[in-house]
């Protein structure tokens, strides 16, 4: 073929393809400029018995293209996880006529219109669909809670900093129902509320709970700066707090003053909902917090502690994550990507300080606190996946996989970086301690990292030589390598030295502590992970089978269900009784089911029952005892 007719071939393909494809609009990058004008949204969240939010936006604009954004890279989550399955029914108008829209076929969360001529606004119109079923996500509405997020139900203009858009929100309720926010409200008008005009950065980081039934507990009573708690309940005898509950968490406000000597917000409100239906959440935001559980929080406290770390971890977060952030979470909008290197600080730290902060605080007993550590180092010295998977590879989970279920969880690994974070920074905080004489600890590492620009909203962005440096001034040591070796390394086993520096061990006895049976009950499960290699639920199914343990070398996987023991019909107590008798030599037979396919399976296991606890070793300085203890 001559060149002629070669190049003739391809521009007739190229025009073609061009007529095919038209060229795409590109989504504008982020500049720092501000936007002009303010966007207005209005959210009505009144359809409950359908669980619709409908919002109305009306966006300033010139002609021209425009993109809009829905938010994917949503802050607390980690991850590109913006539901954007839930908006439906998008509609623009400019000057009463319909403005037609595209989806950008690479960045799907990008809307690309054209603004015609002579309109100054763009009105949207569109709903964001609350699930119906948890199997669609979690339920953020129901006959008596609602909450609001507004980066579920925010567009926003590309081309802008989150911080150079402005937004005043309205909001419709539900009649007679009451709210919490960290926004600033303008007014309310019967059920319909006004905010302050605040930056698109501070909106989407507001969230707001309303509900039916609602309880407010003043938690730093008389101090200029007011710390809240805001719990929504299904009904109101589940608001009934007794002052001894609400005690702790007063102590916790005071504790963590105490520990990073500032603040970092001009109020704080934990939104705290107490439901069987409302979806359960611990998430984080620089002037509060999103948490729900269930019912019985105050009505069943004396059933165990377990559970209560979590409020201290979302509130430490307006410290560590939302003032002080990994620098590679300074993203200029909710479309752009972000680093999550140094989640084991953002997430790790605050794992470590949530639990300490529940110990000092009173809302977890030092018994419950270590019970509790001896649940996680051991989960965590159980973790086969390490051999080909370090802990610091696991901060990508939330981009590659937010929290959908695992097959193999033992041997694939998700977000370890939480947990195993605490027991590297347990260890951080020991080898201080015996390096200083005890003169010294992770607390001073708290003050200088965190104390900073005391009462500034402004984030103050780390790399991990700040976190590096900041430690070579509390304690001199080789800081940086010590990280990078429990970070990247694959064991053998947990990073338990800080344990050992602390004074304790971890054995296993063939009962359970408090903290387990709790968990089990919360769970309705019976966990066998330290004897045979699963969990299995009060109806036989198999949960969470350990990789290369003996259920698994035994041919179990987490698809099954246990039908009998032995020949008699599954209960707990017949697979425990079992268990017991395999020390004796008896073999344990199990009546699997698989689909449709029934098989006995033999387990060769005679270590009985093993559970973990904490034990003293003899002759060392009991360090969890200082940690766990209150601040003066």
């Amino acid at each position: 073929m001559s060149i002629f007719k070669l190049a003739s071939t391809v521009s007739a393909t190229a025009l073609a393809l061009a007529l095919v494809f038209p060229a795409r609009a590109d989504v504008p990058a982020p500049v720092d400029q501000p936007y002009p004008g303010t966007m207005v949204l209005n959210v009505d969240a009144t359809d409950l018995s359908q669980q619709i939010f409908r919002m109305h936006m009306t966006i300033p604009v010139k002609p021209g293209p425009l993109t809009l954004l829905y938010p994917q890279w949503l802050p607390a989550n980690h991850g590109p996880n913006g539901p954007i399955t839930q908006l439906a029914g998008l509609k623009f108008t400019a000057n009463g006529k319909p403005v037609a829209w595209t989806r950008d076929p690479l960045h799907v969360y990008a809307f690309h219109l054209t603004v015609p001529e002579g309109a100054t606004t763009l009105e949207a119109d569109y709903q964001y669909l609350s699930p119906l079923d948890t199997s669609q996500g979690r339920i953020t509405m129901t006959d008596d809670i609602l909450g609001v997020q507004w980066i579920s139900t925010t567009l926003y203009p590309a081309g802008y900093v989150a911080r150079g858009v402005n937004v005043q929100a309205n909001l419709k309720l539900p009649a007679g129902w009451q709210y919490a926010t960290a926004l600033e409200t303008d007014s309310r008008a019967g059920d319909d509320v006004h905010f302050k005009t605040s930056d698109l950065e501070t909106l989407m980081d507001s969230p707001l709970f309303a509900g039916r039934y609602v309880k407010r507990f003043d938690l730093d009573p008389g101090a200029k700066v007011r710390v809240t708690l805001n719990v929504f309940a299904d009904t109101p005898e589940s608001l009934e707090a007794k002052p001894e509950q609400i005690a702790p968490h007063r102590a916790l406000v005071q504790q963590a003053y105490k520990l990073y000597g500032s603040y970092h917000y001009d109020h704080y409100d934990f939104l705290l909902a107490l439901s069987d239906e409302f979806g359960g959440i611990g998430r984080e935001h620089h002037q509060s917090s999103e948490n729900g559980v269930k019912p019985g929080y105050f009505t069943e406290w004396a059933k165990g502690e377990a559970g209560r770390e979590l409020l201290p971890h979302e509130y430490t977060h307006s410290w560590d994550g939302k003032f002080r952030r990994p620098a590679g979470q300074n993203v200029p909008n909710f479309n752009t990507p972000m680093d999550n290197e140094l989640l084991w600080v953002y997430e790790g730290q605050t794992q470590y300080w949530g639990n300490v902060l529940a110990a000092r605080s009173g809302l977890v007993s030092p018994a419950g606190a270590r019970d509790a550590l001896a649940a996680s180092a051991a989960r965590y010295d159980s973790v086969a996946g390490r051999a080909w998977r370090t802990v610091q590879d696991t901060v990508y989970d939330p981009i590659m996989n937010p929290r959908r279920p695992l097959g193999w969880a033992n041997w694939q690994r998700s977000e370890d970086y939480y947990v195993e974070g605490l027991l590297i920074w347990l260890d951080v905080d020991t080898r201080i301690r015996e390096m200083s004489g005890d003169k010294r600890s992770l607390d001073d590492f708290a003050r200088a990292f965190y104390g900073v620009n005391n009462g500034s909203h402004l984030p103050a962005f780390y790399t991990f030589d700040d976190v590096v440096a900041t430690l070579n001034k509390v304690q001199p040591y080789d800081w940086a390598s010590f990280l990078r070796t429990k970070l990247d390394g694959h064991g053998p086993g947990a990073p338990l030295d800080g344990l050992a520096r602390a004074g304790w061990k971890l054995v296993y006895t063939d009962t359970p502590t408090d903290y387990m049976k709790g968990a089990d009950e919360r769970n309705k499960s019976l966990d066998l992970t330290y004897s045979l290699g699963f969990t299995v639920a009060q109806d036989g199914a198999v949960r969470n089978v350990v990789w290369d343990g003996p259920a698994f070398r035994a041919g179990l996987a987490a698809n099954s269900t246990v039908m009998a023991v032995n020949d008699r019909v599954y209960k707990p107590e017949l697979l425990k009784a079992a268990i017991k008798e395999a020390k004796e030599g008896k073999p344990i037979r199990l009546l699997v089911r698989k689909g449709n396919v029934l098989r006995t399976i033999a387990l060769d296991y005679r270590d009985g029952l093993r559970y973990p606890r904490l034990e003293r070793i003899p002759g060392t300085k009991d360090r969890l005892e200082a940690i766990f203890a209150a601040l003066r």
